[in-house]
């Protein structure tokens, strides 16, 4: 079974009560997530950012 069938059949089994609270949940997770790959995103351009711009860089795209 998948994990997405085991955690459909797990929130299937909680109580209503408990609904918002799962729900808020995995809007955490899914947030979290999305901020990490942006900041992965903006460390990975700064540390390339010194190839990015230099001239030897522009000169090697020039003929694409």
């Amino acid at each position: 079974m998948t994990n997405r069938a085991v955690l459909i059949k797990e929130i299937e089994t909680v109580p209503e009560m408990l609904l918002d609270e799962v729900m808020d949940f995995i809007q955490f997770v899914k947030a979290k997530s999305l901020r990490e790959g942006i900041y992965t995103a903006i460390a990975s351009e700064s540390s390339l950012q010194k190839d990015w711009l230099c001239a030897e860089e522009d000169e090697a795209w020039n003929d694409l």
